[in-house]
């Protein structure tokens, strides 16, 4: 993966680790430098695999600030959200999004060239129920890319935490309502879940794909550290699976 790999550089690992300290202050700034790095990462693995960006679909697009990101390349961006909240959260319009669970997807089959989630296993308790659909609504020969944060990696706990989530995740849940007085915005249980890296490994094998999978924020040189069993849990940090479909 040529292009993936050049991409991966340590510059950006840093860029990118400095941009979490603005997700809950300065959701603007953060998610739009997520959403450009997303599009340049779904268009380099596209470039990789030979499979045009063409019709993309974003299941859990949120708000939509990934939408000019991916138009910017020249891409046909559609968004799909459970939440309405979340999609109006940022006051951003987007034209193709719909309102709909990715464990069942209201799209035929075959109807697009990318499909992918961006952070949206860990927040989903049928998480491979959706990756399903993701395979069934993208083109043969298309691409599915999915990239999550694994539980026990440093910010498996989100915003409750860099050590919390370690001692459990009901733990880090209660005790971020304690300090803050609310409870967070990802609550352990109903909205954030315990994923590991095993599952989503263990799933890619089992989907029958051609299939690869590499850690999202490290530089290349650091890949090797999805293929160490237990090692992988800890360092991985976010994790992503590319298949063909």
């Amino acid at each position: 993966m040529k292009k993936t790999r050049a991409l991966a550089t340590l510059r950006r690992s840093w860029r990118l680790l400095r941009s979490f300290r603005f997700e809950q202050t300065a959701p603007s700034l953060f998610y739009g430098g997520l959403a450009d790095d997303t599009a340049s990462l779904v268009a380099a693995l596209c470039a990789d695999h030979g499979v045009p960006m063409g019709r993309v679909l974003d299941v859990g697009g949120g708000p939509g600030y990934f939408a000019s990101a991916f138009a910017a390349r020249g891409a046909s961006y559609f968004g799909v959200e459970p939440s309405h909240s979340e999609m109006s959260a940022a006051g951003i319009r987007v034209a193709n999004a719909v309102r709909g669970d990715g464990a069942d997807l209201p799209f035929a089959d075959g109807a697009f060239d990318v499909t992918y989630s961006s952070n949206v296993v860990e927040h989903t308790p049928r998480p491979w129920d959706m990756a399903r659909e993701m395979l069934r609504v993208t083109k043969p020969g298309g691409l599915v890319i999915i990239s999550y944060t694994v539980w026990l990696g440093p910010f498996g706990g989100h915003e409750t935490g860099l050590w919390q989530h370690y001692v459990g995740g009901a733990f880090a849940r209660d005790r971020y309502t304690r300090v803050h007085g609310h409870a967070p915005k990802n609550v352990f249980g109903e909205s954030l879940f315990a994923v590991s890296a095993r599952e989503g490994l263990s799933w890619a094998r089992s989907s029958g794909r051609s299939w690869c999978a590499f850690p999202r924020y490290h530089p290349w040189w650091a890949w090797w550290v999805v293929r160490v069993p237990v090692l992988r849990e800890f360092l991985t940090s976010n994790l992503v699976l590319v298949l063909r479909a």
